[in-house]
């Protein structure tokens, strides 16, 4: 992702998407497909963010647009802000209970017979499009068993145990929760 963007364009999109996490995003609730998933509680993308955690606080004095791809002070935010969103904490108290989740996949692994792990995300295009959301807002899951057909950018719902675990993946960017042995089911919207 280095040199993808301008770096002062990368500090705006940064502070950008962080406003968005926290005002919540991602695929509305659905009703549950199966039994299993009907016992774990529908979460939020923001429930994931532990309260009070605000990653722009120290960069809303600062005027953004007068910022230049080469200054060093936005070289030096751009790279602040990146260790701050990899080291974002999560919300302890969903450490270890029983979640569903809709989102969007980005696939670690695609196979022609489909795709088993992936991270979990909530918004279209992150990771890929755009710079990764902040680490609490990525969650790595490896299904039970492979799903055929899933492609990245796809919604699906994920079902399972919902645990506090980094992991970083070289290009995509680093996820504070997993959830393995997970159950994955397409994401349909109401009256689809």
């Amino acid at each position: 992702m280095k040199g993808f963007f301008p770096r002062a364009l990368g500090v705006v999109l940064l502070l950008s998407l962080a406003a968005a996490f926290l005002s919540g995003c991602g695929p509305a609730s659905q009703s549950p497909a199966n039994a299993n998933a009907a016992a774990a509680p529908e979460l939020k993308w923001e429930e994931l963010i532990p309260k009070g955690w605000d990653p722009t606080k120290r960069y809303r004095n600062i005027s953004l647009e007068a910022l230049r791809d080469n200054d060093p002070r936005a070289i030096q935010m751009l790279d602040e802000m990146r260790a701050v969103w990899d080291n974002a904490p999560i919300n302890v108290a969903l450490d270890g209970s029983a979640a569903k989740l809709s989102g969007f996949v980005v696939p670690l692994d695609n196979t022609q017979g489909g795709i088993r792990e992936f991270l979990l995300v909530p918004y279209f295009g992150a990771c890929i499009h755009t710079p990764p959301p902040p680490a609490n807002q990525i969650v790595h899951v490896v299904a039970g068993e492979t799903f055929k057909g899933l492609h990245a950018m796809d919604t699906v719902k994920v079902s399972g145990v919902l645990k506090a675990a980094r992991y970083a993946s070289t290009d995509m960017g680093v996820s504070g929760y997993e959830i393995t042995g997970a159950s994955v089911e397409r994401f349909v919207a109401a009256g689809d």
